[in-house]
């Protein structure tokens, strides 16, 4: 019994999927673009002639620190703010004079911002009912949404009786439920344990790719932002640094604040010869386009980026060893008391106790490097 019944909520979360992304593409998607947008909160800027295009379909995430703009970016498309100056286009129309009740958005918060007095089922459909749909369109289409969230079973529970995860799909299944032209998600995970975080972020993904929604995604998470977006954009004092996919932004970073931002990254001192080549660790590398022309600079590189050996007479002490399953991360003080991180398979850093002599070395490729004050 219990294996016909996933079957029959497999089966018609599947048919409302079907019906939704019929009802997406019939309207082709919605594209979204930020244009130099600028926003002041007295003395502080906190859009700076932010730019952005995000195609139909498409997920971004804006990742950044507190106070960067990312939250105030996602409030102007939402409606809930007003920029100074710049223009925000929904399929090339300038709705920036259209207030929020008419731009036909759907958008998730992190604190779920659910009617206590209301059972999941009507929470769901309560956008529905402002809308003027009948009561019967309403429950249908509210039951849907929550076979899609894996919440059939709790539409006549309250949101007390529900988990913190529980809540946030329902609030999910309401943003959802009006069919959206665009979905916003306010760091809708933050307020979750890790376990929880990490099914419900699979979940929304895998939701938005198949209703074919576009999305804004606002969150601090770089884990997150990384495993969900088409694209990531990384946001400094009201500027976008860098907007690309996730692997191209770990493993080019266009600047050191992105470097350093996302994931971890190692400053080694270092020497340019020229615009094209860098002194580091006793070796030679070329450098990334953008380099300083000459001088002391950091070269910047990840973890995995460096090669380490046992050596009597190398150029650095492990000094701490993690253990992080299939691979492991020495820290290695090196002469002239910097500090670097290498991750190697945990087979070879086996024998690499704290207080082994080793060799860290920096294969050929091409380096990040910024000035030593950057």
């Amino acid at each position: 019994m219990a294996t016909n019944a996933a079957d029959d909520t497999a089966q018609a979360a599947s048919a409302v999927t079907a019906s939704v992304t019929t009802a997406t593409s019939a309207r082709g998607g919605t594209s979204v673009s930020l244009r130099n947008l600028s926003r002041t909160f007295g003395a502080t800027r906190a859009l700076d002639g932010m730019s952005l295009d995000i195609a139909p379909g498409e997920l971004v995430a804006l990742l950044g620190p507190s106070g960067c703009g990312k939250t105030t970016a996602l409030r102007i498309v939402a409606g809930f703010e007003t920029a100074d100056t710049g223009e925000l286009l929904i399929d090339g129309r300038d709705v920036s004079g259209v207030p929020a009740s008419k731009r036909d958005m759907g958008m998730v918060f992190q604190s779920y911002s659910l009617f206590p007095n209301m059972n999941a089922l009507d929470n769901v459909g309560f956008g529905l009912r402002m809308r003027k749909a009948n009561a019967v369109t309403r429950r249908q289409r509210a039951g849907e949404l929550l076979e899609m969230v894996g919440l059939a079973a709790q539409a006549k529970q309250f949101p007390h009786q529900l988990s913190g995860g529980q809540q946030q799909r329902v609030a999910l299944a309401r943003a959802l439920a009006i069919e959206p032209r665009v979905l916003l998600l306010d760091e809708p995970l933050s307020a979750l344990d890790a376990k929880v975080r990490l099914q419900l972020r699979e979940q929304i993904r895998n939701l938005q790719q198949r209703l074919g929604t576009t999305t804004l995604f606002v969150t601090h998470d770089q884990e997150e932002a990384l495993s969900m977006a088409d694209r990531v954009g990384v946001m400094r004092g009201g500027k976008l640094e860098q907007v690309a996919a996730p692997d191209e932004l770990y493993s080019r970073p266009a600047t050191a604040f992105v470097a350093e931002f996302v994931g971890t990254m190692n400053r080694l001192p270092g020497e340019l010869v020229d615009s094209g080549t860098v002194a580091v660790l006793g070796t030679m590398v070329p450098v990334q386009d953008g380099a300083p022309a000459s001088g002391q600079v950091d070269v910047l590189v990840r973890p995995e980026g460096l090669t380490v050996v046992q050596a009597a007479d190398g150029n650095g002490i492990v000094s701490n060893r993690t253990f992080l399953g299939a691979t492991s991360r020495l820290t290695v003080l090196l002469s002239g008391d910097t500090e670097v991180q290498v991750d190697v398979p945990s087979t070879t850093a086996a024998a690499m106790v704290p207080g082994t002599a080793v060799q860290v070395a920096l294969p050929p490729a091409p380096v990040l490097v910024a000035s030593r004050n950057e």
